[in-house]
């Protein structure tokens, strides 16, 4: 395939370039426009999100959920195209929205393939090129157009370039880091790059023998001394750390932090005192048992054991009515306050989204046109802005490919008057 000539050639067939393709088809149905994707199929990495369930959106979506460098670059596209403005998009391709916990938009049928199905049938139906298993490795400007290059060296033509092919997190969904080199080629900067909405590792004596409990609590990322955020949710142990929703929102103000540690409260619905309380009152009323089963139908027995360990009970043969009140506040004070080092995360191959990225001061946030070259569009996770866990990435994904979509048509079209 040589010299096929485009009007706007969109690098990455994830979310963020669906959904410019589309913004950028209902200027105009005249525009030939390409979706270049690497992996044999679009969107794949839509089916992982929300554990397979797609959480496309989410109610509270504000910049205040946004991260990078400069997270208000984020503000005008959330404006623009907005949470309402993705829930009447996606019902007119048949996605009925179902609100969870926290705001959490997913389809009603809790099925991730009907969002990227909804979306793949309208790419056919605006009749969008959709090339797959083809990765841009090279872009050059020369004069008035673009020439890219793939990976079997075809060559094609464009007016104008989208780039939308995401981070570094979860590259075996498509996200393999190459987008970050086609803009850095083009001469833009970047900022450095870390997982994140990920798994943390920590010391594992901590958490000996609790891989697959899951329990109700509330974690807190210490640095310095310092409480930096603190969210609450259903906490995961493995073998390796922890995991889960509140660990997965920790984990974007880890970014960059070395010497971190995570705090766990087993019982935030009460502080330290009353926790006491319920322990003196236990004690009293479960003297017959031993240290084994004393938290029993309080905390999970394996969780409650370590607990107890912590706190100096060296033996769970330990009779409870042997139990003192400088033991019981000692074991309030882990029920509270349970430290766990942090040692590192899960990685890209695990993470949900990447922090950091090509820098946003080189873009305008109005149209996500690029400041360095005319005619270079990006969007998504390929920039450095991220969210927080519960679909504030998708909807940014969303956002900003509306608005780079609408704005590279408008400018394609300008060229043809």
């Amino acid at each position: 395939m040589k010299g096929t000539n485009l009007d706007i050639a969109i690098i990455g067939g994830g979310a963020s370039g669906m959904m410019s393709a589309l913004s950028a088809v209902k200027q105009s149905e005249k525009l030939n426009i390409a979706v270049f994707e690497r992996l044999d199929r679009v969107g794949k990495k839509i089916l992982a999100t929300g554990n397979g369930r797609c959480n496309f959106s989410n109610i509270n979506t504000s910049v205040s959920h946004y991260h990078g460098q400069v997270p208000d670059f984020a503000d005008y596209p959330l404006k623009e195209f907005t949470v309402d403005d993705t829930v009447n998009f996606f019902n007119t391709l048949g996605v009925f929205p179902r609100e969870e916990r926290d705001g959490r938009l997913y389809p009603f049928s809790l099925q991730a393939s009907a969002v990227l199905d909804c979306l793949r049938n309208e790419l056919s139906r605006r009749n969008i090129t959709v090339y797959t298993s083809r990765k841009i490795i090279d872009i050059k400007h020369k004069g008035s157009v673009f020439r890219l290059s793939d990976q079997d060296k075809n060559s094609y033509t464009a007016k104008s370039v989208i780039i939308a092919g995401g981070g570094c997190a979860s590259p075996s969904l498509g996200s393999d880091g190459s987008a970050f080199d086609l803009l850095k080629s083009l001469g833009h900067r970047m900022e450095k790059t870390y997982p994140t909405l990920v798994q943390l590792r920590t010391d594992t004596e901590g958490i000996k023998g609790l891989k697959g409990i899951k329990t109700e609590a509330k974690v807190s990322l210490i640095h310095g001394d310092r409480i930096i955020t603190a969210k609450q949710g259903e906490l995961l142990f493995t073998d390796y750390g922890i995991s889960g929703p509140p660990v997965f929102d920790i984990s974007v103000e880890l970014t960059g932090k070395k010497n971190a540690s995570v705090e766990i409260d087993f019982m935030p619905e009460y502080d330290e005192k009353a926790v006491f309380e319920i322990l003196k009152h236990r004690t009293g009323v479960l003297s017959h048992l031993t240290a084994e089963n004393y938290f029993v139908g309080l905390l999970n027995k394996r969780v409650g054991n370590l607990i107890a360990r912590r706190a100096g009970i060296q033996k769970l043969s330990m009779s409870v009515s042997e139990f003192t009140e400088v033991l019981l506040w000692k074991l309030a004070a882990n029920i509270k306050h349970y430290s766990l080092n942090i040692t590192g995360t899960q990685g890209y191959d695990n993470a949900q989204v990447t922090a950091g990225g090509i820098s946003v001061a080189e873009f305008d946030n109005k149209t996500m046109e690029s400041k360095v070259i005319s005619g270079i569009f990006a969007c998504g996770e390929v920039l450095d802005i991220y969210g927080d866990c519960g679909g504030y990435n998708l909807q940014w994904a969303w956002s900003s490919g509306y608005v780079a979509g609408r704005e590279c048509a408008l400018k394609c079209l300008k060229y043809r008057k």
